[in-house]
């Protein structure tokens, strides 16, 4: 069942539009998981500029979502009223080094502004190798891996909020909490400066190599996932508690918890976005019961269930 298409109202209120918008567009093939139904409207901005101009002749009552490559996400098989936003690299995935300051559009690959100042002779970084996702995402949920998160490295962000306006927000501005930004979830990253530290180059790719080397070792990265699923409680390891429960291997459907990580729920072919929310639920209720930890969810689950009707 599709949403109905307000495309054309959108076109007409908005002749300067430069960008591309889809109505009833699957978002499966836009996530890692590979599931979920469709974007009420999927809109690509040309640019920042294109993307202000868009919110400001958006209207109110418009529900909007920002997605990065979807690889901490879950679309629900029901899919997104509303305008889902897809920045594309094209306008918003530049990343350059001036000095020991690394500039990144929202739409870089971590591992693309980890490369960048490998080679511009820049440290701290490193970690970003490691982190299959977006410099947006980075900024909205404090994104880290290997003991570093983004809140050690960010000078400030750009963003643009809901009337179209644009702000910078400096690294107090954001909030930055363990996998999570205060900042109003309303923004639209668009951009970020981060920080390096001069160092050799042999040392910041050996780094590098030993991030990618624990990757390819411990996490099941060539499967249809999502990543790391919960957040780690306060001094303890979310796997841990994930495989004591007995929950290595549970399968609901076509989604099942990783045998090779159990933080890890992957898409064994033929899951439904429901299939894996279940599966992560289940986990959750067994880890509870066997240790008394609520774990909470570090993957993001959007839209609406199949049957809720439009």
């Amino acid at each position: 069942m599709a949403f109905p298409d307000i495309t054309s109202d959108l076109k007409a209120a908005m002749p300067e539009l430069r960008g591309r918008l889809l109505s009833n567009e699957s978002l499966a093939p836009l996530t890692w998981f590979r599931v979920g139904g469709p974007a009420q409207v999927l809109f690509t901005p040309a640019d920042a500029d294109d993307l202000g101009y868009f919110l400001s002749r958006l209207p109110a009552e418009v529900p909007v979502l920002c997605i990065g490559v979807g690889s901490n996400l879950i679309v629900r098989d029901g899919g997104l009223p509303g305008v889902v936003i897809r920045l594309a690299p094209r306008g918003f995935g530049d990343v350059r080094a001036d000095g020991q300051v690394v500039h990144a559009g929202a739409a870089a690959l971590d591992k693309r502004v980890a490369e960048t100042a490998a080679a511009a002779g820049l440290g701290g970084l490193e970690f970003y190798f490691g982190i299959p996702g977006t410099i947006g995402g980075a900024l909205r949920m404090n994104a880290g891996a290997n003991g570093r998160e983004t809140r050690e490295v960010l000078i400030d962000a750009t963003a643009v909020d809901r009337s179209g306006r644009e702000h910078v927000l400096d690294n107090a501005g954001m909030q930055f909490s363990y996998r999570h930004s205060g900042a109003d979830t309303g923004l639209i990253f668009t951009s970020a400066r981060f920080r390096g530290t001069p160092a050799s180059s042999d040392a910041i790719r050996a780094k590098m190599n030993e991030v990618q080397a624990h990757r390819e070792m411990a996490q099941p990265i060539r499967e249809k996932t999502g990543g790391s699923t919960f957040k780690n409680p306060p001094g303890q390891s979310a796997w841990k508690l994930i495989d004591a429960a007995g929950c290595r291997g549970l399968k609901i459907g076509g989604a099942q918890v990783s045998e090779m990580h159990c933080n890890f729920l992957i898409n064994t072919g033929e899951a439904s976005a429901s299939d894996i929310e279940t599966l992560g639920e289940t986990v959750r209720t067994r880890v509870k019961a066997q240790s008394g930890v609520e774990l909470q969810w570090e993957i993001k689950r959007i839209g609406v269930a199949a049957d809720a009707g439009r």
